[in-house]
This record gives C-alpha cells, structure tokens and sequence, in this order.
C-alpha cells in the first residue's frame, strides 16, 4: 500500500546574537569579576551551541535532521539552566544589550524582535517539534521499521508542542510582548493534534498492511479522523484561521473526511459479515457524503492524496450497489435513518510522547559557580518537605469524609428524614427501569397488544380462508367443465397444479394454529401477573412505597422536637463536609504558589532558617483541618444518639423491611414485564410476517385462476369449432349445459378474450419462455435435506401473463395491504381494470422462500435447531423479519416455544 500523504513543519528563522558579551557583562557586575571569568567557558558553550541550533538546516537527509535533533535539545538543556540565573526578560533587571529576533515559521516576512528568554525557549521547542516532524516525514513507511521510526518521530513532535503549550513557555512568550503566532498556545495546540492524527495514520497503514480485522482498522481510521477533526477546528477559529495557507486548511479538511469514511467503510466490511445490511447500507452512504462534502472544499491539494480518496470512494459506491442489491433482493431491511446510528467507536494507539527526561538539565554543569548545587539540594529537599504536609493532611480530609458516608449509611440517613416528609426515593437502576416501562406503556398497555393480537390472527385467518376458498371454486368449476365435455377437456387438473400451493397454505394453516396457543399462553400469563405487575402503574412509583408514618399516640408529643434537632445536626454535618473541601483545594493552590527558589537564589540566611519560615505557612491550614475531623467526630455521636431516638418513636426497622419487601416487588413486576412484552412482540413480528406472505400467495392464486380463466374459454372455443363440423343434429347434442360456468346460458360462445392480453397463451398446461412442463403441474426440485422451518417456495418462473414493464423499478417498495382489510382484494380472477390485467406491485424473486415460522421465537416439530457444518443452507435463506423488542431479555421465554 503506498503511503498517504503527510505533512511535516517548517523551522523557525534566527537572526544571529552574541550571548557571551551581555552574559559576561552581566555576572561580572551582579557578582564580580572572578565569578565572570569562572564562567567563561560556560559562556562560550552557550553561544556555540545556540549558533549550532539556531544554523540554516542543510538538505534534510535522516543523518543531518538527527544532528539537528541533538543540537536544539542541547541548547533547549543549557536554557533551562540559563533562565533562573540571568534575568532577560522585561519585567525584571534584564541582561543589556541581549534581544532575540525569530521570523515566523509560517509567515517568514513576520518576524518580532524581544528581550525575553521566553520567547527563545518558546522558538527552541517549536523548532524541535519541527525537526521531529521532518524525520517522521523522511522516514520509509512502506517498510515496518519505516513506519515504526515515522510514528514515534510525530509523536515526540506532538510532545514538543505540547510541553510548549502546556509548559506555560508560550504563554509567557506572549505575555512578553507582541509575538508571532507560531509560538502561541493556540498554534501549539493545533500542532499537537496534527501530530497525533499523522502518528496515528501510521498506525492505520500498519494495521491495514497486517490484514487485521476490520473492526480494529475501523476504530483506528475513526481515531485519525477525530485528531484531524480536531486540528481542522483550531484551523478555522482565530487566530489561526486568517494565519495559515489555504492549502493547509484544505489538506487537513480532507484529511478528516477521508478517514471519517474510511472508518465507516472499515465498519461497513464487519457489518456485511455480520448480514446486518441495512446498517451497512446507512455506513456506506454517511462516509460518501463526507467525502463529497470535503471535496467540494478542497483546494489546492495534493494529487496523491485526491487518488486515495477517490480510490476509497469507489470502493464505497461498489459496496453499497452491491448491498443494495442485496437488500433489495433478498434482505429487505428498512435501512437506518443517520441520525439513529450510533457514533462510530475509535481506538487512540498514540500520544505526545513525554520530552521530560531528554529536556533534563539536573545533569548538566553550566554556570555551576554561580548556583552552587547546594542550592538546588536545599529546593528539592523543601519540596519533599511540602509534598509531605499535602499528602498527609489530604489523606486525613479524605479518611474523614469516607467515615462520615459509612457511619450516615449505617444509619439510615438522610434517607429516613426525607422519607418522613414524603421526599421518598428508590434506588437510581430500579426507577430507570420502571420509567422506561412506563414510557412503553405499562401494565395497562399490555390488553391493547393483546388485541393486536387477536386482530391480526383473525386477519391472517381470514386472508388463508379466502385462498383456499379460490382455488375450491376455480378447482369445482374445472371439474364441470371436465364432466361435461368429456374426454375432449384436455387440459390438466386443478388439484394437480394447485398441489404446492395447497401444501404451503397447510403449512401456514398449522403456524396459524400453533400461534393461537401460544397466544393464549401470553394471554393466560397477562391474566395471572397482571396483580404483579399493576404496581407499575403507580405514578410515580414512589407513591407505591411505604412511608413513616407518625405515632397514633404520643405520650409527650415532642416527635416534632427529635426531627427537628435530627435535621440540625445534619445540616451541621454537611457544612463540615463543605468545609473540608475547601480546606483540600487550599491545600493545592499552596503547594501550587510555593517557590522559593529565587529565595534559595539569594543565598541570604541558612536553608533551614528558610525552611522553617517557609514551612509555616501551613500551620494554620493544618490547624484547622484537625479542628474540623474533631467536630465531625462529635458530632457523628450526637447523630448516632438522636437517630436512636428517632428510630425508637417512628418504629423506623417495620418501615425498612416494608420498603425492602416493596423494592423486591417492583423488580419482579419489571421482570416479567418485560418477559411478556418481548413475547407480544414476538407474536406481533409473527403475525406480520405472515400475513406479508398469505397476501403474497394469494396473489399468485389470483394470477393463477385468471390463466386458467384464459385457457378455459380459449379451450371451449377450440371444443366448439371441432364441433362445427359435424351434423346440425349432433351438434344440437352436445351443447354445454347451461349451469356449468363462464359460457353464457344462452349463448354457448364464450366470451372474447381481453383485448389487452399480454401476449399468446402457450398450450394448455404448458408454462410460456419454452418451458415443456405443464403449467402449475409438476412440483418444484426440494432439497435432499431438511428446513429447519417448514418452508415453501414460489414458481421458478413468471407467470404467463407477466410483463417486463409491469414490474415495479428495482429497488421499490411492496405495496402490500394494510393489516386487517383483505376485502379490498380484487376477485379472484379478475384483472384490476376492465379489460388489462395489471401485475402486482411487487412479485417477489423466484425461488423466494415465504415458509416462516409459527413466531420467530417458535420451535415446531421439524425444527432443526443445530444444521451440521457440512450441510449447505437453502436454496431460498428465511427473509430476515427480525424487529427488536422493546426491552432486552431478562430470561429466555417459553412462549412460542413446543409445549
């Protein structure tokens, strides 16, 4: 896979400065002359190495930009340790003579020019993350050592520019004075997640080159696409969006979309696995249309990079045909609106790599005459000292909140006060179950699906009455003809045609049966828990709990007295706990204000004078957190004894074991619930289902008793005209009897027939397209195996009357019936308009399967729940009527199950 396209960062531009004179001129008159000349050498490597990092880069070859790596972390090492010691900078007594000039990296005819060690360190980091980018970028990623050093490389840039932003580097580079805005925290920001989102994509190309799943390189192309969303969104807000190129902007834009809907194409390949089509459908269209949107945006872009994202483009739309088709054919799944999908999952493989340890100066030697390392012990020592005092004194305040929760669980509270002012609560999972039976319906919903029910049997009922009603007359007026005209009626019996047809309306008449006692299960089971589950009801379920109730009788009457100091003692309670948290964020913002280090500086007094003085600061803070585990202690006591009495007069144990009972009720209640919601809706999703396939097969008897109607008069013309040419006499005496069907009493011609017919009728029997079997007669090739549910399938060809351009446009929707109004089908036999037989809307596929069966759920007696391996699946798979129910199961149903 060739590599995608990346970008790598620009190096900020110097103007050369001497730091040895200002340096020099500097220590000699802060300290004296003998510590300038002590530092001579320390000063002469600071300037050399500045002017090796700060140098014209030459080409970028991977030797030179390693070099160039090792320069700015040497000069970045010798800043840190110049900074505490020579104040440049202009808030304080600056180094004369000693400014620095850098040029943007993006816009190099800006430049700024300040006296501010900030300001150098600031360009020193930004360069370093510059160079790391230009490694990553030179680096071979067709190999894995390539992708390797390439994905580390943007990663330590991303850790370059976040410690330039996080650091406060930046911030104070600012705050020196008008500054370029490559250096500000914004630009580092936005950096830092272009980095991560290359580094990532590296990763991607990794995973895809390893054939890994596609679950996994959909989780990382999403992460590549939320780092370059990110870096997109800094883009476009000031100050960053009037600074950079277009080009820029466009390249990262696409970026985003391109692995946006490589995520969706990565998830669309496991959801084709999965046969969850529709979803895969909806993945396919959300990733085109963020490509198109971003392509249309994109300018100036590079070549390669547009390749790569029509090649995944067009490997999205032959995706989507191909499961569209699918759908369309065999699936039939309604297919998500983008809104209902959930946000694709992302896996982050990356992060700014942490530049603390090779940015480390507590090794380094420079100026170590004029901060002796004693000082920096003493500061390291002082800061144990505080870390100390925070750890443990957070430690207290945490151990006394943790008690207070414990000791307030024991008893009871507040739970019990609010209870007794009608303030009653149950626990937070047991209430979001109820609400979402209660938004579904509840209890008092579940007659009305119970109807449903009833409804759609009797419409399924109904539907199978009416075709088998069809075919008996079409069957009766075949045989009157048969008996009246003898050996000369030629053409083959309906029983004999009508064979498969009759065996799939048995199938379906038996489903029909097993469901009506499956349904009489739910029904019975409805009856039954119906006082079970009538508590959910309640509105709102806390109205069903119990509550404390007063004493009936009072001796003293002071129950008002015990509440009242109760709940005093509480709110006494809870400002101590406020308290503590306050105490706790003091705490930090000390620790986070503490520097005595320009003091340890000074070298004024002993270190341990300093410590003491220093440490006191936290006496008070310390002071009180004690004061305040003291009186919580006490009055944790005092609680503890009121409660007891409060316990005593409202006879608070009944009252728990009442609440207790009831929220075992209410879990139950929501159990079987939700075991007979999901088993209505098993029966509705059956009877639905069937009912799509009776109107389906109904169809196919109208269609068939409307050709056997054309054979019919088309055989009685035949019949007549042989007779013709008989005598008057004979032919007086075979004229059809006069209740024997279509041919008028009183007149034997049959009538014409329809001007529009489709085309020629074939011989009779025989099926149109050249197809020698007799119509309807011979029983279409099953299996060797067995279904797992009983099945039928429909005629392997289209009916004799069937044109191309009756048919609906691919992809279409059935037009099916509405549920429950069989009447409004047209008599069996007759064409939809006088005169033209129209084609249904919708024929389905030859060799579709309509078996289904008793509900989706159910198991009937030639089920084969396990198929071996080696045995290949049906010719015709089951149409996939698989609509969720509204609850999760809790347990495996035994509705529409064998009894």
């Amino acid at each position: 896979m060739a590599a995608n396209v990346m970008l790598a960062i620009h190096e900020k531009k110097a103007t050369a400065v001497d730091l040895y004179r200002p340096l020099r001129q500097y220590i000699a008159s802060a300290y004296s002359e003998r510590d300038a000349a002590t530092a001579d050498d320390d000063l002469c490597a600071v300037r050399d190495l500045r002017a090796a990092a700060v140098e014209s880069p030459s080409l970028p070859d991977p030797s030179s930009l390693e070099q160039r790596r090792d320069a700015l972390l040497a000069y970045a090492r010798a800043l840190a340790l110049v900074e505490p010691r020579f104040p440049i900078s202009n808030d304080r007594a600056h180094v004369h003579s000693l400014s620095f000039t850098w040029h943007d990296a993006f816009k190099t005819n800006k430049k700024v020019n300040l006296p501010s060690i900030h300001l150098e360190r600031a360009a020193v980091l930004f360069n370093l993350g510059a160079v790391y980018s230009q490694i990553a970028l030179a680096a071979d990623r067709v190999t894995d050592v390539g992708i390797r050093t390439a994905c580390g490389a943007f990663q330590s840039a991303a850790g370059a520019f976040a410690l330039l932003r996080e650091s406060g580097v930046a911030a104070k580079a600012v705050a020196a004075g008008a500054t370029t805005v490559d250096v500000t925290p914004d630009c580092a920001g936005m950096l830092e997640k272009l980095m991560l989102a290359q580094a990532q994509e590296c990763f991607f190309e990794k995973v895809i080159a390893g054939g890994k799943p596609p679950t996994l390189c959909s989780k990382v192309a999403r992460q590549v696409g939320v780092y370059y969303e990110e870096a997109y969104a800094a883009l476009c807000a000031p100050p960053l969006s009037q600074h950079f190129d277009k080009t820029w902007v466009s390249h990262v834009q696409l970026k985003a979309a391109q692995f946006y809907a490589d995520a969706c194409y990565r998830c669309s390949l496991d959801l084709h696995q999965q046969e969850e089509i529709a979803q895969e459908i909806a993945r396919l269209k959300i990733g085109m249309s963020a490509l198109a949107d971003a392509k249309k945006a994109a300018k100036g872009v590079a070549a390669q990079l547009l390749d790569a994202v029509n090649k995944l483009e067009n490997n999205m739309k032959t995706n989507l045909d191909r499961a569209m088709k699918e759908n369309n054919s065999v699936y039939l799944m309604r297919v998500p609106d983008a809104g209902t999908l959930g946000a694709l999952p992302a896996a982050s493989l990356v992060k700014s790599t942490s530049l603390a340890e090779v940015l480390d100066a507590s090794k380094e030697r420079l100026f170590s005459s004029l901060v002796p390392d004693g000082s920096m012990k003493a500061l390291s020592k002082y800061t144990e000292m505080v870390d100390d005092i925070i750890r443990t004194q957070a430690e207290k305040l945490q151990q006394s909140s943790e008690i207070t929760r414990v000791r307030l669980k024991e008893m009871d509270l507040p739970d019990s006060i609010l209870s007794l002012e009608g303030n009653i609560s149950i626990p937070a999972d047991l209430k979001e179950d109820v609400e979402a039976v209660q938004i579904s319906g509840g209890p008092a919903g579940l007659e009305a699906e119970l109807q449903q029910l009833r409804d759609l049997s009797r419409v399924n009922q109904d539907l199978l009455v009416q075709t088998e009603e069809m075919l008996q007359k079409e069957a009766s007026e075949d045989a009157q003809f048969r008996t009246q005209f003898g050996s000369r009626w030629t053409r083959p019996q309906s029983s004999t045609l009508t064979k498969n047809i009759q065996d799939r309306l048995n199938l379906f008449a038996a489903n029909l049966k097993k469901a009506a006692a499956s349904d009489a299960l739910i029904e019975r089971g409805v009856k039954e828990n119906y006082p079970l589950m009538s508590i959910l009801d309640r509105r709102p379920i806390e109205s069903a709990l119990p509550s404390i109730s007063r004493p009936i009788m009072s001796l003293d009457g002071n129950e008002d007295a015990i509440v009242g100091a109760l709940k005093q003692s509480l709110r006494q309670l809870q400002s101590l706990g406020e308290e503590r948290a306050g105490l706790e964020d003091m705490l930090k913002e000390m620790k986070r204000k503490d520097d005595i280090l320009p003091k340890l500086m000074a070298g004024v007094g002993s270190h341990d004078d300093l410590f003491k003085k220093e440490i006191a600061k936290y006496d008070k803070i310390r002071a009180e957190i004690a004061d305040n585990i003291v009186a919580q202690e006490h009055l944790l006591l005092q609680i503890q004894a009121q409660n007891e009495q409060f316990a005593a007069v409202f006879n608070l144990d009944d009252f728990k074991v009442a609440r207790e009972r009831c929220y075992k009720q209410i879990a139950a209640a929501v159990v079987k619930y939700q075991e007979t919601k999901k088993n209505m809706n098993d029966g509705l999703n059956f009877y639905v289902t069937l009912q799509d396939a009776i109107t389906r097969i109904q169809q196919q008897c109208s269609d068939f008793i409307m050709t056997r109607n054309i054979q019919c008069r088309e055989m009685i013309e035949d019949v007549q005209r042989k007779l013709a040419g008989f005598s008057l006499s004979s032919s007086s005496n075979i004229t059809p009897r006069t209740s024997s069907g279509p041919p008028d009493q009183h007149n034997p011609s049959p009538p014409p027939p329809p001007p529009h017919a489709p085309h020629a009728q074939p011989p009779y029997g025989a099926l149109p397209g050249g197809d020698s079997r007799p119509g309807y007669s011979q029983p279409e090739t099953r299996p060797p195996y067995s279904q797992p549910y009983p099945t039928y399938s429909a005629p392997s060809q289209q009916p004799p009357y069937s044109t191309p351009s009756q048919q609906p446009p691919y992809g279409a929707p059935s037009q099916q019936p509405p549920y429950g109004t069989p009447s409004q089908q047209p008599p069996y036999g007759a064409p939809a308009h006088p005169g033209q037989y129209q084609q249904p809307p919708h024929q389905p596929p030859p060799g579709h399967d309509y078996g289904q069966p008793a509900y989706p759920g159910w198991r009937g007696p030639n089920y084969n729940g396990q198929q071996p391996q080696s045995q290949q699946p049906g010719p015709y798979p089951q149409a996939p009527y698989n609509a969720p129910g509204a609850y999760p199961p809790h347990n495996q149903s035994n509705y529409y199950r064998p009894q």
